[in-house]
């Protein structure tokens, strides 16, 4: 998206009040039009099922628009996506290797945030092809698929670097978040 800027690099007045209505536009309507309950119900399953494969934890969460705090200063949907990794507790698992997969309806934007122990074994390159997969079927209006493709592709990375112990003496593993796509 570009944005007229005034000189010293913020975004200009037509621009912002411009974000501010696609912001304000988009509520949690929009999200349940794109994903309806049932949809959401899968993608939980689909959660859950992944991380029943390794010891990971995966979140999704689904925005319509940003808060009016983050629309003000002119904050990224990565902004965004650091403050709900926080907030949701991706980054507090007991390895380090949470991921956030995120998307902000009002600005077409998807972000993939990983914990320190899963991005330590993965090339920044391959999360942005993994989002730009995801924009592909997004466009497509195949928002339940993107998802799904996404977290089938995370789901194989922490399967390759963090594989669920296996065998009846192994204890069992713990679900340290809820599975459910969060939606804003």
């Amino acid at each position: 998206m570009t944005m007229n800027r005034s000189p010293a690099g913020r975004p200009g007045l037509i621009a912002r009040v411009a974000r501010l209505w696609r912001h304000r536009w988009h509520d949690e309507h929009d999200v349940r039009r794109l994903l309806p309950p049932e949809a959401v119900e899968r993608l939980g399953r689909r959660v859950a099922a992944s991380e029943a494969r390794h010891t990971g934890q995966v979140r999704i969460c689904i925005e319509a628009g940003l808060p009016w705090s983050y629309i003000r200063r002119s904050a990224s949907a990565r902004d965004r996506a650091v403050t709900l990794f926080g907030k949701l507790r991706v980054w507090d698992t007991a390895q380090n290797n949470g991921v956030l997969i995120y998307l902000l309806v009002a600005d077409h934007a998807i972000e993939i945030l990983a914990d320190r122990g899963i991005d330590a074994h993965v090339d920044a390159a391959e999360w942005a092809a993994m989002t730009q997969r995801m924009k592909g079927a997004f466009r497509e209006g195949r928002f339940e698929d993107g998802l799904t493709q996404a977290l089938e592709e995370v789901s194989a990375l922490l399967v390759a670097h963090f594989p669920a112990e296996g065998g009846t003496e192994a204890p069992r593993r713990v679900n340290e978040l809820p599975d459910l796509p969060v939606l804003l």
